[in-house]
């Protein structure tokens, strides 16, 4: 193992999420395909081992830090991109069955690639968006949680994202800095969607101190039939 890796493995066992080597095999895999196919397409900013590991992998694991994910059987990432958070959490959660939904095709053979050179059992990769799945009764009022990272507004998420979270379930927004405001705004959009705010976890990234929020949301009831409303309203006009 090297210092990277050392330094990676401590953070988690800190917070109680113990790796074994073959995961630390799938992080390093997951890491070197990453970089190789961003020479191709734009999947990050970021290429930096130590700060892939920072930013990306320990970022989308730290949803683990306030959500039991040993309770979670199944979950759905919306508009994944390169695959955070759902990835890196389906790696150290492997009983987990991921559903990940994004809107550009390419990004999801990049994701089908990742799944089969890591290993990775029990991942479903759907292309398209997000309002037209959510129509599916497959997906519909079904998942233990749903989460988003850095895709869009809270009031906005709340349509993408919450029609996916079963009764009884949470939806958990992955947010940089301080979301009161996107809070306050998405009021009509919770209690339109069945939803309600359980809380806001506020944490920092390890060494620069960069500030993260987590927003979680129950599922209180039965998505109403008119929701989500067709592709690309909830951009235009969020409730």
């Amino acid at each position: 193992m090297d210092p990277i890796q050392e330094t990676f493995t401590q953070r988690l066992h800190e917070k109680g999420i113990e790796l074994s080597s073959s995961q630390l095999d799938q992080f390093e895999t997951y890491y070197r395909e990453l970089v190789s196919w961003n020479e191709k397409m734009n999947l990050t900013g970021i290429t930096d081992r130590d700060q892939v590991y920072t930013k990306h992998f320990y970022d989308s694991i730290s949803l683990g830090f306030y959500v039991d994910m040993n309770r979670v059987q199944t979950m759905a990432d919306i508009g994944s991109g390169a695959g955070f958070p759902g990835i890196p959490l389906k790696i150290c959660f492997p009983q987990v069955q991921l559903t990940i939904i994004d809107s550009l095709n390419k990004r999801i053979g990049f994701l089908q690639h990742i799944a089969k050179e890591t290993g990775l059992e029990q991942v479903q990769l759907l292309h398209g968006r997000a309002e037209d799945w959510a129509r599916k009764p497959e997906h519909r009022d079904h998942y233990d949680l749903v989460t988003a990272r850095a895709v869009a507004k809270l009031a906005v998420l709340n349509e993408f994202c919450l029609p996916y979270a079963k009764v009884g379930g949470i939806f958990a927004a992955m947010k940089g800095s301080s979301p009161d405001e996107e809070v306050k705004e998405a009021t009509r959009s919770l209690k339109e969607l069945k939803g309600r705010l359980n809380r806001v976890e506020k944490f920092s990234l390890p060494v620069e101190e960069a500030e993260r929020h987590i927003i979680i949301i129950d599922k209180t009831a039965g998505t109403p039939g008119k929701y989500p409303r067709k592709a690309g309203t909830a951009i235009k006009t969020p409730l």
